[in-house]
């Protein structure tokens, strides 16, 4: 009896782990960049152009998942590539798609200044940038009230990987639409209007180790 209860145990836990593998992987196939802009051009860290695979062919042409986000030759389609062969589940798609979650689960918990709930999807470097910034609108009495309205755009602005380390970072823009408020220590809103919609432009990159046992992406840069 003492056997069959521990057996079902380990089982309802290996379920709960697996729900929460999927769970991450739909909010978190990727993470951030900059506002309204980018970062310039960052060196290639693929293969050597004599190296380079070509895309593969799937029913007579070249990988879909891979052209409809980026172009046939270029760098970016090149690296996706290279991540599909080291993780061959890997979905350009899906990973879009699951990066407007964390987007918005990301934003908004900087934002409300509860960095504590996302601080696994972001490196050491992102969390500590984002942290000194809520610390000082504490120092300050400051505290922001943000509505996310919704993400109006998404595109992947470039990618590159090392098939040595199997090193994988991507660059998603997103262009969102939210409202938000500034309010000093007395509630009094000092900035912004609570009706007033705004439009903001952020470029992401996010990072992953491809074929590792954590599906988890981090965002390691942000910018304009």
């Amino acid at each position: 009896m003492g056997q069959q209860i521990t057996m079902n145990m380990q089982i309802i836990q290996l379920l709960a782990l697996a729900g929460i593998a999927i769970y991450l992987i739909l909010k978190l196939r990727g993470v951030l960049g900059t506002r309204d802009g980018h970062e310039g051009p960052r060196p290639n860290i693929a293969a050597h152009a004599d190296d380079r695979p070509k895309l593969e062919v799937i029913d007579g042409g070249p990988d879909q998942d891979i052209t409809d986000h980026v172009a046939e030759d270029s760098d970016a389609a090149r690296a996706l590539l290279g991540m599909k062969h080291a993780e061959p589940s890997f979905s350009v798609t899906e990973f879009l798609y699951g990066s407007k979650s964390a987007y918005e689960m990301i934003l908004m918990a900087f934002e409300n200044g509860d960095l504590g709930s996302v601080k696994a999807f972001l490196n050491q470097d992102v969390y500590d940038a984002f942290a000194s910034v809520v610390e000082a609108r504490k120092a300050q009495g400051l505290s922001i009230e943000a509505e996310f309205i919704g993400v109006r755009d998404t595109g992947l602005m470039g990618a590159t990987f090392d098939p040595k380390t199997n090193a994988a970072e991507i660059d998603v823009r997103f262009i969102c639409e939210l409202t938000s408020v500034v309010r000093n220590s007395d509630g009094d809103i000092i900035e912004g209007n609570e009706t007033e919609v705004k439009r903001q432009r952020d470029v992401w990159t996010f990072g992953r180790t491809m074929g590792a046992d954590d599906p988890n992406w981090q965002l390691i840069a942000t910018g304009e």
